[in-house]
């Protein structure tokens, strides 16, 4: 018998990853006035991306998921907003014209603030403290007051996700991400990289593509895909007092959505079938991810998809896999080998930047560019074996020119990480850097694209 589910049933289970918030009251006073404040997305929304989710698992798409690692407060400007938001094209359409598929983009942003830790106290120079999680707890720097979790901060949060998702839709439906501006989605940092000068060559063949189609009278008047696209938000549910305050029922429907953003994703440290997170996320209609790391066993990702999605709609699950480049042959395929006999329907997406974290001589966490690559190519590799289907990609990029992960063919060296390393939590890639990956992943796509094909036309 399924038990009954309401916004705050989370609250009757075990919870991890809770910050220790030194008025219980204060904190009460600004989750009932969130549930004031309008939605930030709506289930229309949501419902569109589970759609469009389906078709991936259906091998007719491919998720592109990325952005920072937690946005932050001090970073917040339309300039930051606008580099990602035009490297997620980039990547985008070098996908979709590299392997002929569409992609369905889902940015880590407009609300990705909170991050679980792997402990709850930091200590340096014999001075313990809470750690940070995220400029929507508390502050990044290392004194008591900033790393006393704030319950005010949930507010601004909430309005700087506002602010976001508006300039979002506006470059999305506005005319920036017409196929036109192509050329001018480059940035300019990038230079001479081999990935820029790849980019510069497709954008000419998509440019003179377009110009055919317009004088066989398709134009962005007549086609408007051509002339603007979707972006979808995703974050980690994490926070739950806050995600319950953003949790509505659907006038159309009657189904409760989360409207903080399109897609919630289950972290690999609170993805308990019995505990709180698990317990939220099964009660709410918008598509949902968790994270599979080394520590996932069959039988409970079974237990999870069971609980998440019992009635096995397809677009509802997205398993994002975080095993680290030394750990996908001997994770993977019993997963995906579960899934296929119970025969469940689920997006398969691959995020290799948190299983190949390291920490440089210098003190700086880092993510060797080799690594994550070599990942995404066994992710690939599973799958061709399974005879499943690559679902989509995870990374925590930005449009800014950092160095935080070594590695790539415009080489960032371990030596460089001082230099421009701003992220307020994991090392994230450079524009250069995700445009170079997602060469490399259309080529894998496309190749597992003409493979299917063949069995398709084999077995026929």
């Amino acid at each position: 018998m399924v038990k009954s589910w309401s916004p705050d049933s989370w609250r009757a289970s075990a919870v991890r990853q809770v910050p220790d918030y030194d008025d219980a009251a204060a904190l009460s006073v600004v989750e009932d006035t969130l549930k004031t404040f309008p939605p930030l997305v709506f289930a229309g929304e949501a419902r569109s991306l589970k759609k469009r989710l389906a078709a991936v698992a259906e091998g007719r798409g491919f998720l592109l998921q990325g952005g920072d690692c937690a946005e932050s407060f001090a970073e917040f400007h339309p300039d930051n907003i606008r580099d990602t938001f035009k490297v997620l094209l980039q990547m985008a359409v070098v996908l979709t014209f590299g392997a002929a598929c569409p992609v369905v983009k889902l940015g880590r942003m407009a609300g990705q603030f909170a991050k679980p830790r792997s402990a709850p106290f930091e200590t340096q120079d014999g001075v313990e403290l809470p750690s940070y999680r995220g400029d929507i707890v508390n502050g990044i720097e290392f004194d008591a007051e900033a790393r006393r979790p704030d319950p005010n901060r949930l507010l601004r949060a909430y309005s700087q996700a506002a602010a976001t998702l508006n300039l979002l839709r506006a470059f999305a439906q506005g005319g920036y991400a017409d196929l036109h501006q192509v050329h001018r989605w480059n940035m300019g940092f990038v230079g001479n990289a081999p990935s820029s000068e790849r980019y510069q060559e497709m954008a000419n063949r998509i440019e003179e593509a377009l110009a055919f189609m317009e004088a066989c009278g398709i134009t962005a008047a007549s086609t408007p895909e051509v002339g603007r696209t979707d972006m979808y938000t995703s974050h980690e549910a994490l926070l739950l007092g806050y995600e319950q305050a953003m949790t509505r029922v659907d006038s159309t429907t009657g189904d409760w959505y989360d409207t903080s953003a399109h897609f919630l994703w289950i972290g690999d440290r609170t993805r308990q079938p019995d505990e709180a997170h698990v317990e939220f996320c099964r009660g709410v209609a918008n598509p949902l991810g968790f994270k599979a790391g080394p520590t996932l066993e069959p039988d409970s990702m079974i237990r999870l998809l069971d609980t998440l999605n019992p009635k096995d709609e397809a677009g509802r699950i997205t398993i994002i896999c975080r095993f680290g480049a030394d750990k996908v042959y001997d994770n993977l395929p019993k997963l995906i080998q579960r899934v296929q006999r119970e025969g469940r329907t689920v997006v398969w997406s691959c995020d290799p930047m948190h299983g190949n974290t390291i920490k440089a001589a210098s003190g700086y966490k880092t993510r060797p560019f080799d690594r994550i690559l070599r990942e995404v190519r066994q992710f690939f590799e599973v799958h061709a074996a399974e005879g499943t289907n690559p679902g989509g990609v995870h990374f925590e990029m930005t449009g800014q020119n950092v160095t935080e992960c070594i590695g790539g063919a415009y080489e960032v060296r371990e030596g460089d990480l001082s230099d421009r390393y701003h992220t307020h939590c994991d090392p994230r890639l450079n524009a250069n850097q995700a445009l170079e990956l997602a060469f490399l992943v259309a080529e894998m796509l496309k190749a597992a694209r003409v493979r299917d094909a063949g069995r398709v036309a084999a077995a026929g």
